[in-house]
């Protein structure tokens, strides 16, 4: 396990902890992530930006089988719709997962074309460690974004659910 998922491991179990303080340290579980699958990359990735205090939700692409027709429906997505849409920091994010051989198709590039010109920022995630490094240089690189510290939310500084 590379040193950004445990990283990322260590703030998590923080988070829980500052969540849970009446529960004793040895009894909370830290949340095992991974990058070895493209589901496993798409839930550390969405974790790290929730814990930095930001949004991100994965994002179903695929059709559903409908069991009443007997087959499969087309989905409702635009077709290259990224996997992971987020915003942080005031700023869009579209992150495509990809795992292995898997590679971008022509939709997906036309998406990643029409995200950047519209002021998002688009990644194609392969691994954790990529994601990691490209989301703390989101900040170095933005002129509005000067005061972020790189440290996660803590319980007392997000909203009520």
């Amino acid at each position: 396990m590379n040193q950004y998922l445990q990283e990322l491991i260590r703030l998590d179990l923080e988070a829980k902890r500052l969540k849970c303080p009446n529960v004793p340290a040895f009894a909370i579980k830290p949340t095992k992530y991974s990058d070895k699958t493209a589901n496993d990359l798409t839930r550390a990735i969405i974790r790290c930006i929730e814990l930095y205090g930001g949004y991100a939700v994965r994002v179903q692409t695929q059709g559903q089988f409908n069991e009443k027709l007997g087959r499969w429906t087309k989905g409702t997505t635009k077709t290259g719709t990224a996997d992971i849409h987020g915003i942080y920091n005031g700023q869009h994010l579209s992150i495509e997962v990809k795992i292995g051989r898997d590679r971008q198709s022509e939709a997906q590039r036309r998406t990643a074309d029409q995200v950047s010109r519209s002021g998002g920022l688009y990644f194609i995630a392969k691994d954790f460690e990529s994601f990691w490094q490209w989301f703390h240089a989101i900040d170095a690189n933005s002129p509005t974004n000067t005061a972020f510290q790189h440290q996660p939310v803590t319980q007392k500084e997000r909203r009520p659910e």
